[in-house]
Protein backbone atom coordinates (compact mmCIF):
# COMPACT_ATOMS: atom_id res chain seq x y z
CA UNK A 1 0.00 0.00 0.00
CA UNK A 2 2.16 2.77 -1.02
CA UNK A 3 -0.18 5.57 -0.64
CA UNK A 4 -0.32 5.16 3.23
CA UNK A 5 3.49 3.90 3.54
CA UNK A 6 4.00 7.74 1.96
CA UNK A 7 1.61 9.19 3.60
CA UNK A 8 3.00 7.36 7.29
CA UNK A 9 6.72 8.87 6.30
CA UNK A 10 5.53 12.39 5.81
CA UNK A 11 3.82 12.62 8.98
CA UNK A 12 6.35 10.74 11.42
CA UNK A 13 9.41 12.89 9.84
CA UNK A 14 7.62 15.75 9.88
CA UNK A 15 6.69 14.96 13.50
CA UNK A 16 10.57 13.95 14.00
CA UNK A 17 11.58 17.32 12.48
CA UNK A 18 9.86 19.41 14.77
CA UNK A 19 10.47 17.37 17.86
CA UNK A 20 14.04 17.43 16.75
CA UNK A 21 13.79 21.20 16.32
CA UNK A 22 12.63 21.89 19.92
CA UNK A 23 14.77 19.40 21.90
CA UNK A 24 18.24 21.01 20.39
CA UNK A 25 16.88 24.52 20.27
CA UNK A 26 16.53 24.22 23.83
CA UNK A 27 19.82 21.87 24.35
CA UNK A 28 21.58 25.08 22.27
CA UNK A 29 19.87 27.76 24.01
CA UNK A 30 20.89 26.39 27.65
CA UNK A 31 24.19 25.53 26.74
CA UNK A 32 24.89 28.99 25.64
CA UNK A 33 23.15 30.63 28.85
CA UNK A 34 25.64 28.94 30.62
CA UNK A 35 28.71 30.43 29.24
CA UNK A 36 26.55 34.38 28.86
CA UNK A 37 25.83 34.63 32.48
CA UNK A 38 27.99 37.66 34.22
CA UNK A 39 28.64 38.04 38.33
CA UNK A 40 26.05 40.46 39.91
CA UNK A 41 27.12 43.76 40.67
CA UNK A 42 25.89 43.06 44.69
CA UNK A 43 26.11 39.26 45.89
CA UNK A 44 22.75 38.10 46.30
CA UNK A 45 23.05 34.25 48.26
CA UNK A 46 22.00 31.52 45.60
CA UNK A 47 22.36 33.64 42.59
CA UNK A 48 25.62 32.53 40.53
CA UNK A 49 25.18 34.62 37.61
CA UNK A 50 22.31 37.21 35.52
CA UNK A 51 21.40 37.57 32.29
CA UNK A 52 19.37 40.39 30.04
CA UNK A 53 18.06 39.47 26.95
CA UNK A 54 15.77 41.25 24.74
CA UNK A 55 13.31 39.70 21.92
CA UNK A 56 10.36 40.71 19.73
CA UNK A 57 10.28 43.95 21.38
CA UNK A 58 10.46 43.26 25.20
CA UNK A 59 12.78 42.89 27.77
CA UNK A 60 14.10 39.56 29.81
CA UNK A 61 16.36 39.10 32.83
CA UNK A 62 17.27 35.81 33.52
CA UNK A 63 19.01 34.34 36.79
CA UNK A 64 21.27 31.10 36.86
CA UNK A 65 20.67 30.14 40.91
CA UNK A 66 20.59 27.16 43.85
CA UNK A 67 17.59 27.35 46.16
CA UNK A 68 18.25 26.03 49.38
CA UNK A 69 15.62 24.50 51.61
CA UNK A 70 12.21 25.05 51.25
CA UNK A 71 13.09 27.77 48.45
CA UNK A 72 11.70 25.96 45.67
CA UNK A 73 9.07 27.92 43.45
CA UNK A 74 5.45 27.57 43.17
CA UNK A 75 5.93 26.67 39.35
CA UNK A 76 8.66 25.00 37.59
CA UNK A 77 9.03 25.17 34.06
CA UNK A 78 10.71 21.55 32.41
CA UNK A 79 12.03 20.49 29.23
CA UNK A 80 11.70 16.77 28.75
CA UNK A 81 9.22 15.54 26.50
CA UNK A 82 10.80 16.93 23.78
CA UNK A 83 13.60 14.36 23.69
CA UNK A 84 11.62 11.67 24.21
CA UNK A 85 8.91 12.51 21.17
CA UNK A 86 12.12 12.98 18.99
CA UNK A 87 13.09 9.61 19.54
CA UNK A 88 9.85 7.91 19.54
CA UNK A 89 9.48 9.42 16.22
CA UNK A 90 12.56 8.65 15.34
CA UNK A 91 12.36 4.89 16.15
CA UNK A 92 9.30 4.64 14.06
CA UNK A 93 11.32 6.54 11.15
CA UNK A 94 13.58 3.97 11.33
CA UNK A 95 10.87 1.31 11.06
CA UNK A 96 9.07 2.96 7.84
CA UNK A 97 12.06 3.16 5.76
CA UNK A 98 14.48 0.90 7.16
CA UNK A 99 13.18 -2.26 8.48
CA UNK A 100 9.75 -2.12 7.10
CA UNK A 101 11.00 -2.25 3.23
CA UNK A 102 12.45 -5.97 3.04
CA UNK A 103 15.86 -4.51 3.73
CA UNK A 104 16.00 -2.18 1.12
CA UNK A 105 17.74 0.56 2.77
CA UNK A 106 19.37 -1.65 5.38
CA UNK A 107 21.32 -4.66 3.57
CA UNK A 108 23.77 -3.98 1.13
CA UNK A 109 25.12 -7.32 0.35
CA UNK A 110 28.61 -6.44 -1.49
CA UNK A 111 29.04 -5.61 2.77
CA UNK A 112 27.41 -8.24 4.67
CA UNK A 113 24.75 -10.70 3.24
CA UNK A 114 21.65 -10.64 5.97
CA UNK A 115 18.24 -11.51 6.16
CA UNK A 116 15.66 -8.65 6.94
CA UNK A 117 14.84 -10.73 10.46
CA UNK A 118 18.96 -10.45 10.85
CA UNK A 119 19.90 -6.67 9.94
CA UNK A 120 16.63 -5.61 12.40
CA UNK A 121 17.70 -8.33 15.00
CA UNK A 122 21.51 -6.41 14.79
CA UNK A 123 20.33 -3.11 14.45
CA UNK A 124 17.64 -2.99 17.45
CA UNK A 125 20.12 -4.69 19.40
CA UNK A 126 23.24 -2.60 18.84
CA UNK A 127 21.16 0.64 19.50
CA UNK A 128 20.16 -1.10 22.86
CA UNK A 129 23.95 -2.56 23.79
CA UNK A 130 25.25 0.93 22.97
CA UNK A 131 23.67 2.62 26.05
CA UNK A 132 24.73 0.09 28.51
CA UNK A 133 28.21 0.05 27.09
CA UNK A 134 28.35 3.97 27.22
CA UNK A 135 26.98 4.24 30.08
CA UNK A 136 29.04 1.42 31.95
CA UNK A 137 31.93 3.73 31.25
CA UNK A 138 30.91 6.96 32.33
CA UNK A 139 30.08 5.04 35.22
CA UNK A 140 33.15 3.40 36.20
CA UNK A 141 35.98 5.22 37.94
CA UNK A 142 38.23 6.40 34.67
CA UNK A 143 34.63 7.38 33.36
CA UNK A 144 35.24 11.38 34.23
CA UNK A 145 38.95 11.45 33.02
CA UNK A 146 40.69 12.15 30.15
CA UNK A 147 40.89 8.45 29.48
CA UNK A 148 37.25 8.10 29.92
CA UNK A 149 37.10 10.87 27.15
CA UNK A 150 39.49 9.05 24.80
CA UNK A 151 38.15 5.24 25.73
CA UNK A 152 34.22 6.93 24.65
CA UNK A 153 35.70 7.61 21.21
CA UNK A 154 37.60 4.60 20.54
CA UNK A 155 34.27 3.31 21.29
CA UNK A 156 32.19 5.32 18.67
CA UNK A 157 35.41 4.56 16.64
CA UNK A 158 34.66 0.90 16.69
CA UNK A 159 30.70 1.35 16.52
CA UNK A 160 31.40 3.36 13.55
CA UNK A 161 33.52 0.21 11.62
CA UNK A 162 30.90 -2.33 13.05
CA UNK A 163 28.16 -0.53 11.29
CA UNK A 164 29.91 0.43 7.94
CA UNK A 165 30.96 -3.43 7.65
CA UNK A 166 26.97 -4.71 8.57
CA UNK A 167 25.00 -2.71 6.56
CA UNK A 168 24.56 -0.61 3.71
CA UNK A 169 26.16 2.80 3.91
CA UNK A 170 23.14 5.03 4.38
CA UNK A 171 21.91 2.41 7.03
CA UNK A 172 25.70 2.74 9.12
CA UNK A 173 25.14 6.37 8.97
CA UNK A 174 21.89 6.48 10.00
CA UNK A 175 22.03 4.47 13.14
CA UNK A 176 24.80 5.93 14.25
CA UNK A 177 22.84 9.06 14.80
CA UNK A 178 20.33 6.54 16.30
CA UNK A 179 23.20 5.75 18.67
CA UNK A 180 23.86 9.04 19.30
CA UNK A 181 19.78 9.47 20.23
CA UNK A 182 19.31 6.67 22.06
CA UNK A 183 22.36 7.75 24.70
CA UNK A 184 20.89 11.03 24.88
CA UNK A 185 17.49 10.58 25.00
CA UNK A 186 18.47 7.74 28.19
CA UNK A 187 20.90 10.30 29.44
CA UNK A 188 17.75 12.73 29.90
CA UNK A 189 15.27 9.78 31.61
CA UNK A 190 18.26 7.71 33.72
CA UNK A 191 20.63 10.50 34.92
CA UNK A 192 19.32 13.95 34.10
CA UNK A 193 15.72 14.09 34.93
CA UNK A 194 16.28 11.72 38.70
CA UNK A 195 19.14 14.31 39.52
CA UNK A 196 16.85 17.23 39.11
CA UNK A 197 13.87 15.83 40.77
CA UNK A 198 16.30 14.67 44.07
CA UNK A 199 17.27 18.27 44.34
CA UNK A 200 13.89 19.50 43.86
CA UNK A 201 12.56 16.99 46.97
CA UNK A 202 15.18 17.62 49.08
CA UNK A 203 14.61 21.45 49.05
CA UNK A 204 10.89 20.48 49.42
CA UNK A 205 11.61 18.50 52.51
CA UNK A 206 13.24 21.47 54.19
CA UNK A 207 16.66 20.02 53.31
CA UNK A 208 19.73 21.73 51.32
CA UNK A 209 20.16 20.03 48.31
CA UNK A 210 23.44 18.19 47.31
CA UNK A 211 24.31 20.14 43.90
CA UNK A 212 27.04 17.39 43.03
CA UNK A 213 23.89 16.31 41.33
CA UNK A 214 23.48 18.73 39.40
CA UNK A 215 27.09 18.76 37.88
CA UNK A 216 26.51 15.10 37.56
CA UNK A 217 23.37 15.98 35.32
CA UNK A 218 25.42 18.82 33.60
CA UNK A 219 28.18 16.24 32.54
CA UNK A 220 25.96 14.43 30.98
CA UNK A 221 24.09 16.76 29.04
CA UNK A 222 27.06 18.35 27.92
CA UNK A 223 28.23 14.68 26.30
CA UNK A 224 24.54 15.52 24.66
CA UNK A 225 25.24 18.57 23.73
CA UNK A 226 28.53 17.96 21.62
CA UNK A 227 27.22 14.97 19.52
CA UNK A 228 23.94 16.83 18.73
CA UNK A 229 25.71 18.13 14.78
CA UNK A 230 26.62 14.53 14.26
CA UNK A 231 23.68 13.58 15.16
CA UNK A 232 21.60 16.30 12.82
CA UNK A 233 23.90 15.32 9.91
CA UNK A 234 23.30 11.71 10.25
CA UNK A 235 19.38 13.00 9.51
CA UNK A 236 20.10 14.66 7.07
CA UNK A 237 22.92 11.39 5.18
CA UNK A 238 20.87 10.10 2.93
CA UNK A 239 21.12 13.31 0.71
CA UNK A 240 24.96 12.86 0.38
CA UNK A 241 25.48 9.47 -1.53
CA UNK A 242 29.24 9.79 -1.86
CA UNK A 243 29.84 10.03 1.69
CA UNK A 244 27.65 7.31 2.61
CA UNK A 245 28.43 5.03 0.05
CA UNK A 246 32.33 6.00 -0.11
CA UNK A 247 34.74 2.94 -0.23
CA UNK A 248 35.96 4.30 3.17
CA UNK A 249 32.14 5.08 4.62
CA UNK A 250 33.74 4.17 7.91
CA UNK A 251 36.03 6.77 7.59
CA UNK A 252 34.06 9.39 6.98
CA UNK A 253 31.43 9.25 8.94
CA UNK A 254 34.40 9.21 11.88
CA UNK A 255 35.19 12.71 10.14
CA UNK A 256 31.80 13.76 10.13
CA UNK A 257 31.44 12.72 13.97
CA UNK A 258 34.85 14.92 14.55
CA UNK A 259 33.81 17.91 12.65
CA UNK A 260 30.67 18.51 14.21
CA UNK A 261 32.66 17.89 18.04
CA UNK A 262 34.85 20.36 16.82
CA UNK A 263 32.37 22.95 15.73
CA UNK A 264 29.84 22.39 18.94
CA UNK A 265 32.74 22.93 21.23
CA UNK A 266 33.28 26.56 19.07
CA UNK A 267 29.80 27.19 19.67
CA UNK A 268 30.29 26.03 24.12
CA UNK A 269 33.51 27.81 24.42
CA UNK A 270 33.31 30.64 21.93
CA UNK A 271 36.90 29.65 21.21
CA UNK A 272 38.27 29.67 17.90
CA UNK A 273 40.72 27.13 17.71
CA UNK A 274 38.83 24.43 17.41
CA UNK A 275 37.67 25.03 13.69
CA UNK A 276 40.89 24.86 12.54
CA UNK A 277 40.65 20.98 12.92
CA UNK A 278 36.91 20.98 11.29
CA UNK A 279 37.51 22.84 8.45
CA UNK A 280 40.93 20.55 7.82
CA UNK A 281 37.79 17.91 8.31
CA UNK A 282 35.68 19.14 5.75
CA UNK A 283 38.80 19.97 3.50
CA UNK A 284 39.82 16.36 3.69
CA UNK A 285 35.97 14.90 3.50
CA UNK A 286 35.99 16.93 0.05
CA UNK A 287 38.94 15.59 -1.12
CA UNK A 288 38.21 12.25 -0.38
CA UNK A 289 34.49 12.26 -2.49
CA UNK A 290 35.80 14.67 -5.13
CA UNK A 291 36.07 11.81 -8.33
CA UNK A 292 39.36 10.46 -9.33
CA UNK A 293 38.04 10.08 -12.79
CA UNK A 294 34.51 9.62 -14.88
CA UNK A 295 34.06 7.61 -18.06
CA UNK A 296 34.22 10.35 -20.38
CA UNK A 297 36.70 10.02 -22.37
CA UNK A 298 38.70 13.22 -23.79
CA UNK A 299 36.12 15.42 -26.09
CA UNK A 300 33.40 13.24 -25.19
CA UNK A 301 34.43 9.99 -27.44
CA UNK A 302 32.49 8.53 -30.14
CA UNK A 303 29.08 10.04 -30.75
CA UNK A 304 26.29 8.23 -28.51
CA UNK A 305 22.58 7.93 -30.21
CA UNK A 306 20.09 9.35 -27.84
CA UNK A 307 18.22 6.27 -28.37
CA UNK A 308 21.37 4.65 -26.77
CA UNK A 309 21.19 6.24 -23.82
CA UNK A 310 17.78 6.40 -23.15
CA UNK A 311 17.66 2.45 -23.70
CA UNK A 312 19.87 2.35 -20.60
CA UNK A 313 17.77 4.56 -18.93
CA UNK A 314 14.46 2.56 -19.52
CA UNK A 315 16.66 -0.45 -18.53
CA UNK A 316 18.38 0.26 -15.58
CA UNK A 317 16.45 3.22 -13.96
CA UNK A 318 12.85 3.81 -15.41
CA UNK A 319 12.12 0.34 -13.27
CA UNK A 320 12.44 3.13 -9.72
CA UNK A 321 12.11 6.54 -11.80
CA UNK A 322 9.00 6.78 -13.44
CA UNK A 323 5.47 8.14 -13.25
CA UNK A 324 4.23 4.73 -12.48
CA UNK A 325 7.47 2.94 -11.35
CA UNK A 326 7.42 -1.12 -11.69
CA UNK A 327 9.98 -1.88 -9.18
CA UNK A 328 8.70 -4.83 -6.68
CA UNK A 329 9.49 -2.47 -3.83
CA UNK A 330 9.27 1.41 -4.85
CA UNK A 331 6.27 2.08 -6.15
CA UNK A 332 6.79 5.68 -5.68
CA UNK A 333 9.50 7.54 -7.55
CA UNK A 334 12.36 8.04 -4.20
CA UNK A 335 12.56 11.70 -4.37
CA UNK A 336 10.48 12.72 -7.14
CA UNK A 337 12.81 12.01 -9.67
CA UNK A 338 11.72 10.87 -12.75
CA UNK A 339 13.33 10.11 -16.23
CA UNK A 340 11.02 8.16 -18.29
CA UNK A 341 10.82 10.56 -20.71
CA UNK A 342 13.36 12.19 -23.30
CA UNK A 343 12.54 15.71 -21.85
CA UNK A 344 12.65 14.70 -17.79
CA UNK A 345 15.90 12.59 -19.16
CA UNK A 346 17.57 15.82 -20.58
CA UNK A 347 16.58 17.81 -17.29
CA UNK A 348 18.38 15.22 -15.27
CA UNK A 349 21.15 15.11 -17.53
CA UNK A 350 23.82 16.76 -15.37
CA UNK A 351 21.97 14.54 -11.85
CA UNK A 352 22.40 11.31 -14.49
CA UNK A 353 25.92 12.34 -14.83
CA UNK A 354 26.89 12.87 -11.10
CA UNK A 355 25.23 9.99 -9.88
CA UNK A 356 25.39 7.37 -12.12
CA UNK A 357 28.83 8.24 -13.93
CA UNK A 358 30.86 9.89 -11.28
CA UNK A 359 30.00 8.59 -8.42
CA UNK A 360 28.35 5.36 -9.32
CA UNK A 361 26.11 5.57 -6.48
CA UNK A 362 22.67 4.98 -8.89
CA UNK A 363 21.17 2.90 -9.44
CA UNK A 364 20.85 2.11 -5.89
CA UNK A 365 22.80 -0.42 -4.53
CA UNK A 366 23.40 -1.21 -8.30
CA UNK A 367 19.81 -3.38 -8.16
CA UNK A 368 19.47 -3.30 -11.71
CA UNK A 369 23.06 -4.03 -12.30
CA UNK A 370 24.21 -1.29 -14.71
CA UNK A 371 27.76 -2.14 -15.95
CA UNK A 372 30.54 0.18 -16.52
CA UNK A 373 30.02 -0.18 -20.55
CA UNK A 374 26.55 1.48 -19.91
CA UNK A 375 27.82 4.27 -17.36
CA UNK A 376 30.26 5.09 -20.34
CA UNK A 377 27.63 5.70 -22.57
CA UNK A 378 25.32 8.19 -20.30
CA UNK A 379 28.62 10.17 -19.97
CA UNK A 380 29.57 10.48 -23.08
CA UNK A 381 25.60 11.35 -23.90
CA UNK A 382 25.72 14.02 -21.20
CA UNK A 383 29.41 15.47 -22.03
CA UNK A 384 28.06 15.55 -25.71
CA UNK A 385 25.40 17.71 -25.15
CA UNK A 386 22.52 15.60 -23.79
CA UNK A 387 20.78 15.65 -27.27
CA UNK A 388 17.85 13.95 -27.82
CA UNK A 389 17.77 13.47 -31.58
CA UNK A 390 19.60 10.30 -33.13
Amino acid sequence: MPDIHEWLNLLVRMAHLISGIMWIGTSFYFVWLDSAFTPLAEKTKGVEGELYMVHGGFFYRVEKRQFGASEMPRLLHWFKWEATFTWITGFLMLWIVYYASNGAYLIDPSVRVLTQAQAVTLAIGFLVGSWFVYDGLFRSPIGNTRWGTAAGLALAAGAVYFLTHTFSGRGAFIHLGAMFGTIMVTNVWVHILPNQRAIIAAAAAGKEPDYELSRKAKRRSMHNSYVTIPVLFTMISNHFAALTNHAANWLTLILVIIVGAFVRHTMITAKKWPLIPAVAGIVVLMFMTAPRSTAIPAGGGEKVKFSEAFAVLQTRCISCHAEHPTDDLFKVAPNGVMMDTPERAKLLAPRIYERAVAQKTMPFLNKTGMADSERDILGRWVAQGAILAD
